[in-house]
């Protein structure tokens, strides 16, 4: 008769009555049923998996820069000079005023197979700008790849490779099942030395490194240069990540490698398969996290949502979504933050009707927005205001503030439907300054209300002080970009 007191332990029966009720005395509690044990061995995931992952080799064409140095005249001493100390002639194709002949640049980076006919994942960067892209399987055979497709924004690129018989494949995981502690094993090509294997367990979850669209999961698993585009797998050998970066002062592994999550890669993947490119939606508005002091002056019942900052010309302000509203419920999902509203904006089908919830004035409204195309959207620049009146300055709240002038327009290079107050001055003592408001910045809004004059300012200020508010919300713009800031008006 055996007792369990966790996976991978037993009693074993033979013990008299009294030692085993002291070993179940200090036994440890029974650990949950999901737990999984710590593998005695990789040896049979890497057999099942190691067939579809491949090596990528690249090949591009770099043209031999051409230099500055001065030209000398044939027969002149120094090209004596400069062969006498074994240089190129100045002059010369391979010296640094001739243009040499093209050269070939190779790199090397990893993938992975993911269906019979011939897709491969890897990352945008290992494929970037390649003239020629050469597939290297695990058995040795060898295959040209065509281009399909690339999604910088994600890094993850889409290969195609013609095959006369079936590939060995891998099948996509749930990588919002896995968890901190789950164990991962990672394969590819590292430092170019050929297929390899290493393992290690997830570290966190949702890292952020540069991207809008960043969901990396974490692993100590080694993961070095080559280790990109290659698939990082679960026990049961399904890919949850995609191989794409490190942190590391010296280049090498030290522990912190990042995996695009496999449920960001999948539809980014089945977009570039059926388009050549991405297709994600747009609702365009500029957005902020809700903080707790921006909460508090709005009165909100806790810092949650996406704030609007701007509503240029797009499906949002078509449908009426203002600045000051926030966001709170986008598609029937709740929005906890921006990046959380980015995600579910980028999900939803271009061309389709969301309901998308938003708080106004202490109301919650409910409106129908039509996304847009983000890949068609990017690059449009936003409206300016209107007209602003007469120059008089006032000091609030840590700020001395005036109204936006023609001269001042000029100065500051903007145009002349730009409106607001401008700060002139500001006390680097003051919550203002520690919030992070500089002199030049301009505000537009004060307590969700455009502002045109320094009369309007102080009004909000006393009108949130009355309400019984600690903290007033400005909308304030630097070099064209919006954002709140919520300063206290004692």
């Amino acid at each position: 008769m055996n007792f369990l007191t966790g996976p991978g332990s037993t009693l074993r029966a033979g013990f008299s009555a009294a030692t085993l009720a002291v070993a179940l005395a200090f036994a440890p509690l029974a650990a949950p049923a999901y737990a999984r044990a710590a593998p005695e061995s990789f040896a049979e995931l890497v057999d099942q998996v190691s067939n579809s992952v491949v090596n990528i080799t690249t090949s591009t064409t770099v043209a031999a820069p051409t230099g500055n140095m001065p030209n000398f005249p044939p027969g002149s001493p120094f090209e004596d000079l400069f062969r006498d100390f074994g240089l190129p002639n100045p002059n010369g194709p391979n010296g640094p005023n001739g243009r040499g002949a093209p050269r070939r640049s190779n790199a090397l980076g990893s993938g992975f197979v993911i269906s019979e006919d011939g897709y491969i994942v890897t990352n945008n960067h290992v494929i970037e700008d390649a003239d020629e892209i050469e597939i290297e399987f695990f058995s040795g055979k060898r295959l040209d790849a065509k281009l399909v497709g690339t999604d910088p924004k994600t890094d993850i690129a889409l290969l195609k490779v013609e095959s006369d018989s079936p590939l060995p494949f891998v099948a996509f995981g749930d990588s919002d099942a896995v968890r901190v502690g789950d164990w991962v094993m990672a394969m590819g090509n590292p430092l170019g030395q050929g297929f390899s294997a290493s393992a290690g367990i997830i570290s966190a979850r949702n890292r952020e490194l540069s991207g809008s669209y960043d969901d990396y999961l974490q692993t100590d698993a080694a993961i070095n240069r080559g280790n990109s585009g290659g698939p990082l797998f679960d026990i049961e050998g399904e890919v949850v990540g995609v191989n794409t970066a490190i942190l590391s002062p010296n280049g090498g592994s030290i522990g912190i490698g990042f995996s695009m999550a496999s449920n960001v890669v999948q539809k980014v993947v089945e977009q570039l398969k059926e388009y050549g490119e991405t297709r994600r939606g747009w609702l365009g508005v500029k957005i902020q996290d809700v903080t707790a002091d921006m909460a508090e002056a709005m009165g909100l019942p806790k810092p949650e949502g996406a704030m609007v900052s701007e509503v240029p010309d797009g499906p949002a302000k078509e449908a009426g979504i203002q600045s000051g509203d926030v966001i709170t419920s986008f598609d029937g999902g709740e929005v906890k933050n921006t990046r959380d509203l980015v995600r579910r904006v980028a999900d939803a089908p271009v061309g389709e009707k969301v309901r998308v919830t938003v708080l106004r004035d202490g109301e919650t409204k409910t409106l129908l927005v039509t996304l847009g195309r983000r890949e068609a959207a990017e690059g449009e620049q936003p409206p300016k205001a209107v007209q602003a009146p007469q120059e008089v300055e006032k000091d609030m709240l840590g700020l001395t503030v005036t109204p936006l002038t023609d001269d001042l327009r000029t100065e500051m290079g903007l145009t002349k439907e730009a409106n607001g107050l401008v700060i002139k001055q500001i006390d680097e003592t003051s919550s203002a300054f520690e919030k992070g408001l500089r002199v030049g910045d301009l505000i537009t809004e004060v307590g969700q209300k455009p502002v045109s004059a320094v009369g309007d300012f102080e009004e909000r200020v006393q009108a949130a002080k009355e309400a019984g508010r600690k903290s007033i919300l400005l909308l304030i713009r630097r070099a064209g970009e919006p954002r709140f800031v919520a300063l206290p008006v004692e």
